[in-house]
């Protein structure tokens, strides 16, 4: 992530948000202010710019691709009142980089999509073999919240089928997490079925669902907020273990 001030204020703000943001960067008043912005966005560098939201558009319009391949872009006012996620809202992880740069902050989110991120639910759906380390479920867990930009504070749960109520691993990682493990069993998984993005006949034949992090992600988020998820993490293995990410919005955004 690479934080880009232009002012003696926005350094400061700039500083302290790199104490707090995990790989972040700070570069002040670039000689090549263009070149940097635009090279570190072809990179794919999470960028928050602490300057005029004009100053960005002009900058980055050469090299702007679409919103599936472009890196999240945040804007900010010196004063660190106002926090816009500007480009790749949805798709890029704009939106929740900015909630969370807002929540440090104490600043205003300024969401212009369509859907109401102030209050996105995440739900992590995991799967494993039997005895599998929580060294190793947690190593997964993390790439796959990496992959989603976010953090395991904002996750609501991690779920399962229900034949891994009595799973140690997982039971362990979710106490150092401190998250609610939830199991379901597979006739409710099935509810979510149309939604998978891959499908295992060898699963299903073992434990009647399709696909257990999938269906487990999705199916608590259903419950968590009453309307449709998506995944935004699809399944991801490690060597024993499956990994999956949902997001969902509340169907009445003025309920949470």
């Amino acid at each position: 992530m690479r934080v880009v001030a232009l002012t003696e204020a926005g350094k400061r703000l700039g500083e302290r948000l790199c104490a707090s943001l995990q790989e972040a960067e700070l570069c002040f008043k670039p000689d090549s202010f263009a070149q940097i912005v635009q090279q570190a966005f072809r990179d794919g560098e999470q960028l928050v710019m602490i300057c005029a939201t004009g100053i960005v558009v002009r900058t980055l319009a050469p090299v702007i691709a679409n919103k599936h391949d472009d890196p999240p872009v945040i804007v900010l006012d010196e004063a660190g009142t106002f926090v816009i996620p500007l480009l790749s809202g949805h798709e890029g992880g704009a939106n929740e980089l900015a909630a969370q740069i807002a929540d440090l902050l104490g600043a205003q989110l300024v969401v212009t999509t369509a859907n109401p991120y102030l209050q996105p639910v995440y739900t992590a759906g995991m799967g494993c073999e039997r005895g599998c380390a929580q060294a190793e479920l947690g190593e997964l867990l993390r790439q796959c919240l990496d992959q989603a930009g976010i953090r395991s504070e904002v996750l609501t749960s991690v779920s399962s089928i229900d034949v891994k109520a009595d799973e140690a691993g997982l039971i362990d990682l979710c106490t150092k997490l401190q998250k609610p493990f939830q199991v379901f069993p597979a006739d409710e998984l099935r509810q979510v079925e149309h939604l998978l993005s891959t499908r295992s006949d060898y699963v299903l034949e073992t434990v009647g669902v399709y696909g257990v992090a999938e269906s487990a992600a999705l199916l608590a988020g259903t419950i968590a907020v009453g309307s449709e998820p998506e995944l935004v993490v699809v399944k991801q293995k490690s060597k024993r273990a499956t990994c999956a990410i949902a997001r969902a919005y509340p169907s009445n955004p003025g309920s949470r």
